[in-house]
């Protein structure tokens, strides 16, 4: 029995000195995903993820690789400290008109699996940019009201009041 006992304890204390960290251990994303919207064609968009350390050491980004060509990554270089949030940078060319789904693959130290993080968004001609634009500019001015204007008259019977 003891043997038995013995066997299992080594056992258990084995496989949790051989336990493997993930992402979701040491890092928390604001956001997987970013939605660009609308953007010009020939104008890069940029995306910012804000990435937070929720370990207890220090987190420290290896890689954070866009899966292509169109696509340039950058990220906080310096160690992040518990608690603290460092970010990563996607900037896409938006070359073509259509829409698109970009992933970057983030890696950090001392875990092995890697993290994708997505930017999506529509990339418009010029020309359909510029009606886009103007198209919503009409809408906010329909939708915003009219500032109430009130007469100075109004506003000095309110404060005065009445004497009795």
């Amino acid at each position: 029995m003891k043997k038995l006992f013995l066997s299992f304890a080594v056992l258990t204390f084995s496989a949790a000195l051989f336990a493997q960290k993930t992402a979701a251990d040491v890092a928390k994303f604001a956001s997987e995903t970013i939605d660009l919207g609308k953007v010009k064609q020939s104008v890069p968009a940029t995306a910012t993820f804000i990435v937070t350390n929720v370990g207890t050491e220090p987190l420290i980004i290896e890689q954070a690789n866009p899966t292509c060509g169109c696509t340039i990554g950058d990220y906080t270089k310096s160690p992040i400290a518990p608690g603290k949030t460092g970010t990563i940078t996607a900037t896409y060319n938006a070359a073509a008109a259509s829409h698109f789904d970009k992933h970057l693959t983030v890696k950090f130290a001392g875990v092995d699996e890697t993290k994708s993080i997505t930017i999506t968004g529509d990339v418009l001609t010029p020309e359909d940019y510029d009606k886009w634009v103007a198209e919503n500019d009409v809408k906010k001015k329909a939708e915003t009201p009219a500032p109430s204007i009130k007469t100075a008259s109004a506003s000095k019977s309110s404060k005065t009041g009445t004497k009795n």
